[in-house]
Parts: structure tokens; C-alpha cells; sequence
């Protein structure tokens, strides 16, 4: 079914191509393409129908790469056990299936195959044959050859919930950027705004040498009593990462071992991937280097920050809803 998104990021990759490759029995003309097409309005999306035997669709991907040169490679389940092997480009593989031959038989998807999505070539199914599925199972060898060299330019998302595929240690054995998202096996709104979004906005900055202004927000203000994740807090966080390197920042009790790892649980939980490597715990935020810090309180050095302190909870900023009218305002030009 085709998705209209409330928003889109026209700045994000814009005037650049992606080069988007399908799971297994899908195609070019899938839900997550016009997704990816409405999210990116600036970017180039380039989906081709991938051929039922690996060697000719690895075939077909290498012609596509030679010819238009992505500035991105996303690839998803199957799409992302090619799209590894496509040295050269910064690419992020969502629940990538590396060990294909194998989960082909665990889910029983010998026989008869429909495609999901209509083709180009209006072929509407195949069969997995056992020869088939040899070639397969050979094709998964390619993968993680060379890996060594390209530890920062693939990044992996692996859906907790994911029933289909697990090789998200598979994955950390040869890349640095393993992440997880909740989520199942296939791509929804929540997945590509939530956890694709954020890897993108990532890649782009670095491909374009942007340093986004770094905000520190301090945790403590992003929790209703009890614990629970403020709603107005996440909503402001996620507009701030439209113009911020956003960063959370929390105190660290020295008499608690266990409260680091469970905060960093709690951090991922409600934040998710945009928040992945972006915890900072400390108990002098006066040595923190930055432009904004979002506080409640002047303890542990917040009195002392040498950017711009943002007053939580003060007349100005009284509630989480002026902290996204300050920060429009600020940007209103752009």
C-alpha cells in the first residue's frame, strides 16, 4: 500500500542517488521505494528488478553501481546479503540475510514462489528449485571478502523482533556499525522514519563534511515521574535532530554499576537508533564540549557549560513545546 508521510526531508541527499535493493520475490516497485521517493524528495532513486539467480542479479547490481555511481546503497533482507558485497560504497543493510540458502529452508520457500510486488518483466512467480537453492548457498560465501576495509562505511539494522533472519553477530564480527531497532523483518513508516532516517542524515553529513551544532539534552528532563518516557520530550528530541548532533547527557552514580547499562537500555528504548553512540555520562557538564545544553538544573557543572545553557522548566522554556518553538524560530529561514 502506498505511504504519505506528514513530512520529508528535501535537504537530505538531495541532488545525489540511492541505489535501493529488493528483498527475496520483491521488486523495484515496492512499498519502500515510494517510501524511500516521498521521505528523500531531493534524492534519485534508482530500484531495479533484481533476476532470481544470484550470479546474474550480483551481475546486474555491479552494471547499475559502474554506470550510476550511488552516493548510497540500501539494501534489505536478501537486498542487503548483495548489497554487502558491493564494495566501495557506503551502504546500510537492514535485516540482511547472509545465510540465505538456510533461510530459505527454514521458512519453507522451496516450490512455488509469488512475487510480492509486480515486475517490470510482468513475470509474477518462480520455483525454488534445489538447484537454485545451491546457488544460493554459494553466493552467501561472497560475503564479508574484503569486509576488513570497510569497517566505517556499512552500517547494519537488525529488528529485535525480527522472526526471520538473526545475524546481527554475524555482522559485528566484520563491521563496527551493528544496531539494533525494534521492529519485525519487514520495513514500516516507524522503521524508515525511526532507524533509516537517522543512518542517512549520518551518512550524508559526513559525505558532505557537515558539522551539525551539537545540543546536549539532559536526560533527566526526558522522563515523566516514574520513569516514563515524556511524549512531548521525544517529539522535541526528533525535531532537533533535524539541525543537531543531539547528544544525552545524565549523571553517573559511582555506588551503582548496574546504572549505566540500564540507563543505556532506557536510551535506546525511547530514543532508538538516532540515539545509538550518543550517550554521555557524566558528573561535570561544565568539561562538556558544545553549542547547546537543554538543563533543568545548574548541579554537576550545568551552571558552568560554555555554550548556550537552555533553562529547562524556566519562564522561557517552561514546557518541551517552547523548546521546538525556540528551535523553529531559529531555523525559520532556512
Amino acid at each position: 500500500m502506498e505511504q504519505h508521510y506528514s513530512r520529508s526531508f528535501p535537504g537530505l541527499m538531495r541532488n545525489k542517488k540511492i541505489l535501493y535493493v529488493h528483498g527475496f520475490a520483491s521488486s523495484g516497485r515496492s512499498g519502500t521505494v515510494t517510501s524511500l521517493r516521498q521521505l528523500l524528495p531531493g534524492a534519485t532513486v534508482v530500484a531495479p528488478d533484481l533476476p532470481v539467480h544470484p550470479a546474474e542479479a550480483l551481475g546486474l547490481l555491479r552494471g547499475v553501481c559502474e554506470r550510476e555511481r550511488p552516493d548510497l546503497i540500501i539494501g534489505t533482507s536478501m537486498g542487503g546479503m548483495y548489497a554487502e558485497t558491493l564494495r566501495g560504497y557506503d551502504r546500510i543493510l537492514v535485516n540482511p540475510a547472509f545465510q540465505m540458502g538456510q533461510t530459505i529452508l527454514k521458512n519453507n520457500m522451496l516450490g512455488r514462489v509469488t512475487f510480492l510486488n509486480p515486475r517490470e518483466d510482468g513475470v509474477q512467480e518462480f520455483m525454488m528449485t534445489k538447484q537454485l537453492l545451491a546457488e544460493y548457498q554459494a553466493a552467501t560465501e561472497q560475503c564479508f571478502v574484503g569486509a576488513d576495509t570497510e569497517k566505517a562505511s556499512v552500517y547494519g539494522l537488525f529488528g529485535l523482533e525480527d522472526p526471520v533472519v538473526h545475524t546481527f553477530g554475524l555482522f559485528a564480527g566484520h563491521y563496527a556499525n551493528a544496531i539494533h531497532f525494534h521492529g519485525e523483518h519487514r520495513l514500516n513508516d516507524s522503521i524508515l522514519l525511526h532507524s533509516v532516517v537517522p543512518v542517512i542524515r549520518w551518512i550524508d553529513d559526513r559525505q558532505e563534511g557537515r558539522q551539525r551544532e551539537i545540543m546536549y539534552v539532559c536526560i533527566e528532563r526526558t522522563a515523566e515521574r516514574g520513569g516514563q518516557p515524556a511524549p512531548s520530550a521525544v517529539k522535541a528530541y526528533r525535531q532537533l535532530l533535524d539541525h543537531y548532533d543531539v547528544y544525552l547527557v545524565g549523571a553517573l552514580p559511582t555506588n551503582d554499576t548496574a546504572y549505566a547499562p540500564r540507563l543505556q537500555q532506557w536510551v535506546a528504548d525511547t530514543f532508538g537508533v538516532a540515539a545509538w553512540n550518543r550517550l554521555v555520562l557524566t558528573n561535570r557538564k561544565d568539561l562538556l564540549y558544545g553549542d547547546f545544553l537543554i538543563d533543568g538544573s545548574e548541579a554537576n557543572g550545568s551552571a558552568g557549560f560554555i555554550g548556550t545553557r537552555i533553562a529547562f522548566g524556566s519562564d522561557t522554556f517552561k514546557t518541551w513545546d517552547d523548546v521546538m518553538a525556540f528551535d523553529s524560530r531559529l531555523h525559520s529561514g532556512e
